[in-house]
């Protein structure tokens, strides 16, 4: 009886002793975690106000935020009661093994910071990489996130993305709109080449310098084909590309100018 009073006076004094500190960093720990939004979310605002570029304010928002929660971890775990000089020792050890283990991910995070300092791309640019195409949405510290035009998201490793090639189609603010246009080997090629210079007249998008280009490129198995070059508004290049197509095979179609397509020609011979 004596043993059992002994072993539930050493039990309560164990959940006084350390239930509160428990507790106490239970508490800690939620009040740092909405204290850090707070700091996150007011440094965000003052970048803003400061006119930061969208790709650096993002990138050490992450890089911040990741310092600070670690910092708070550190400091409710000495709360409960653990020596730092171990509890520093272990985390080095764990550390040292996890980088080894996680040399991909420290890659990466070399990628991201190689990203932001170097910007090959940034926030709002419209990308080819990796083999995916889409407009950059966030440049966090590990990994870049794209938005594809049928509203993916997709998640690249900054590692490779800041190694490997990339096509950035936002950098320049005009874009060159290549056609081919093939007609059939008895139709006028002049007649068909004004039909579409008339079209590049009329579309206001389509800029006069430089000059549109075309030319017949290729006389090919079963047409004459024309090449068209035109420079436009980097927005304007798919509202282009799409138009003008529609507007060749209507104005061929109205002035009797044929559009050939592949064709194989059977011969049977009846053998007596």
């Amino acid at each position: 009886m004596e043993n059992l009073q002994s072993i539930l006076t050493y039990v309560y004094e164990l959940a006084i002793t350390y239930g509160l500190k428990l507790l106490l960093a239970i508490a800690t720990l939620i009040i740092g975690l909405w204290i850090i939004k707070i700091i996150l979310k007011a440094i965000g605002r003052n970048m803003e106000k400061r006119n930061v570029d969208t790709t650096l304010r993002l990138f050490l928002g992450s890089l911040l935020s990741m310092l600070l929660k670690i910092m708070l971890i550190v400091s409710v775990i000495s709360m409960l009661g653990v020596e730092m000089t171990s509890f520093v020792a272990i985390l080095a050890a764990v550390g040292f093994a996890i980088g080894m283990a996680l040399s991909g991910t420290l890659q990466n995070f070399a990628g991201g910071a190689m990203i932001v300092i170097f910007k090959p791309f940034k926030v709002g640019d419209f990308i080819d990489a990796q083999g995916y195409t889409g407009t950059v949405k966030e440049i966090q510290i590990f990994n870049t996130i794209l938005k594809t035009p049928d509203n993916k998201t997709i998640i690249i490793p900054n590692g490779g993305l800041s190694t490997s090639a990339m096509t950035n189609f936002s950098t320049e603010p005009q874009r060159r709109v290549d056609f081919t246009f093939g007609i059939g080997y008895g139709d006028d090629i002049d007649k068909a080449k004004k039909i579409i210079e008339g079209l590049i007249a009329a579309d206001n998008r389509i800029l006069k310098d430089p000059v549109p280009f075309i030319a017949v490129s290729e006389l090919a198995d079963s047409s004459v084909n024309f090449v068209v070059r035109v420079w436009a508004d980097a927005g304007d290049y798919w509202g282009i590309h799409f138009d003008l197509i529609e507007s060749v095979k209507k104005a061929f179609d109205k002035d009797g100018i044929s559009i050939p397509f592949p064709q194989t020609d059977v011969h049977v011979y009846n053998e007596k």
